[in-house]
């Protein structure tokens, strides 16, 4: 098997993604640009969404489920009047209602819809059904029966109201909360029907809009491809770390550290920076620091400390040898 070409860089880059192309479009486009051996992203875009899409190269791919499980805020409009088979803007009309509710009534019902909720998705998705994707046998015009899923909604608040017929929300959620979902579901606790026809991510754990490069900034030509320097890149990354900016520090030594990336483990009651021992028994992820520098992620299992996800790897610490105690 060929090995796969591209230089090795490390760390993210948060696209202010455009309308149009996936989010896949945008990571190959990248990846091909940055000339990088690797590369992925942390949480999807549709076609029709803009925004925040972190990018991770390298090292910081590992950090990617983090990512997908952070908490996300959103700005979107409700088309108020009209369902449909998408439930944005794209899709066939299904049904249509001359109900208006009032700023009140709208926000009478978000309550409701607030906290741990069950969230049917929308059948154009990509969740897989009996192996196949669901937005295959939608187009298929044989929509699966999806069941209701469970999501975590922290906030919906209505910022706007243009006209009778639109309707802006703010909402922060946890992994899996499909917008357009959200979206048709005010409309019917309103009794009405609507579709999302504007959606735009603004936050995405710890990467907000402040962070994001629009791609027409990040000049891309073969030429970056060819030069093995970091100070070569079209703009520079934030560091595969930054991922981890949420989770708690664990200071550990030089000589803990090699331990925890060689796949050792320690008794926690021995750490030269000790934990609360109220947490020896928990299952809390600790980001592993030597001085500032991220090693990765681990945690007590079985009652000793282990790593979960490592950044660095024997590397790091050059050929010196450590004593197992």
């Amino acid at each position: 098997m060929s090995k796969r070409r591209g230089r090795d860089i490390d760390g993210w880059l948060i696209l202010d993604k455009p309308l149009g192309p996936t989010s896949t479009d945008m990571v190959n486009r990248l990846r091909w640009g940055f000339g990088a051996r690797k590369a992925g992203h942390g949480g999807t875009l549709d076609p029709l969404a803009s925004g925040v899409l972190p990018i991770a190269f390298g090292k910081a791919t590992r950090t990617i489920p983090y990512i997908m499980d952070a908490t996300k805020r959103y700005q979107f409009t409700l088309d108020i009047g009209e369902s449909r088979t998408t439930d944005d803007r794209e899709g066939e009309v299904l049904a249509t209602s001359s109900h208006r509710p009032t700023d009140d009534a709208i926000r009478a019902v978000l309550p409701a819809l607030t906290g741990n909720v069950m969230q049917v998705p929308p059948v154009f998705s990509a969740l897989r059904v009996q192996g196949r994707r669901a937005y295959d046998m939608a187009r298929e015009g044989r929509p699966p029966d999806l069941p209701p899923r469970p999501a975590r909604i922290d906030s919906i608040t209505l910022v706007d109201r243009p006209d009778a017929n639109t309707a802006v929300f703010e909402v922060q959620s946890g992994k899996g909360v499909y917008m357009r979902s959200l979206a048709r579901d005010i409309a019917l606790a309103c009794g009405t029907v609507g579709h999302i026809s504007v959606l735009r991510r603004t936050r995405c754990g710890p990467f907000d809009l402040s962070h994001a490069y629009k791609i027409d900034e990040i000049a891309l030509d073969k030429s970056t491809q060819t030069v093995d320097k970091a100070d070569a890149l079209p703009v520079p990354l934030l560091e595969a770390a930054t991922a981890l900016v949420d989770i708690p520090a664990l200071a550990v030594t030089e000589a803990e550290g090699k331990i925890l990336v060689w796949g050792q483990s320690l008794d926690p009651m021995m750490l030269t920076y000790p934990m609360p021992v109220q947490l020896h028994g928990s299952d809390l992820v600790w980001r592993a620091m030597i001085g500032e520098h991220v090693l990765g992620l681990c945690q007590i299992r079985d009652g000793r400390l282990r790593a979960v996800r490592m950044l660095e790897n024997h590397e790091f610490f050059g050929e010196h040898d450590v004593d197992y105690c």
